[in-house]
């Protein structure tokens, strides 16, 4: 009897502080606009997210596996990754976390309650897919912010997520950001995501992050957009294979 309450106080403890956590996050979220594209990131919201999405792991049971940081570059980079998971981006802020990670995301992830307002404040950036006036807009904020040296940034050249195989065609134009900033590309892969809604709650997922290549910032202005995407796209294939 006495094991049964003290398993219960304590599981009502950790509901207890999940809640006050949840609050707090909501709390602190009322002082960030959903709708702004912030040119400055606030290190107290990126702190809130991370430690949010540290919490999440471990309540979905999910174990990070990475290789190949060695490899990345000391300065702010463009990171590009393939897209099968709506996981994908958390795990990798949370992997790459001290990189400051700022990812362009579709327009509904914002509208998302307390999360939107957490992820805008951390200066992640919206994108109009259909508007190619309004994406560039877009894509000259992630230069700015590179070059500024306020963040990292993370984008899917899929443009969506993938539901298959292989990879989606690439829109090349994402690349531009690196050329405009003259910083790396890092490219990435992000493997086992998807697989996190089949196997909860009773097994446990891994998920895989693996860095594959650096295109040093010399050679991003040596290489069109097109060729940056070929050569991304080949060596992500071969690991995805």
């Amino acid at each position: 009897m006495i094991v049964l309450l003290i398993i219960l106080f304590v599981v009502l403890g950790i509901i207890g502080l999940l809640a006050a956590l949840f609050l707090f996050d909501a709390v602190c979220s009322l002082f960030a606009d959903r709708n702004k594209t912030y040119d400055h990131e606030s290190r107290f919201f990126r702190f809130l997210l991370t430690y949010s999405t540290a919490i999440a792991s471990v309540l979905l049971r999910v174990r990070l596996r990475t290789s190949g940081k060695d490899k990345l570059p000391q300065g702010r980079f463009l990171l590009v990754s393939n897209h099968r998971s709506n996981f994908d981006p958390i795990f990798t802020w949370l992997v790459l976390g001290k990189y400051h990670i700022a990812f362009i995301s579709k327009p509904e992830n914002f509208k998302v309650p307390i999360f939107g307002r957490i992820i805008r404040r951390c200066c992640f950036m919206a994108i109009d897919r259909d508007n190619p006036r309004e994406a560039l807009k877009t894509v000259n904020q992630a230069a700015k912010l590179m070059k500024n040296d306020e963040v990292s940034v993370g984008v899917y050249p899929e443009g969506t997520r993938n539901h298959g195989e292989g990879l989606l065609p690439f829109h090349n134009a994402v690349f531009k950001a690196a050329k405009k900033a003259a910083v790396p590309v890092v490219i990435m892969t992000v493997k086992g995501a998807d697989t996190i809604h089949k196997n909860y709650p009773l097994r446990s997922s891994v998920v895989e992050l693996d860095i594959l290549d650096v295109i040093s910032s010399d050679r991003v202005q040596e290489m069109s957009t097109a060729e940056i995407g070929e050569y991304a796209a080949g060596i992500m294939l071969e690991n995805l294979r």
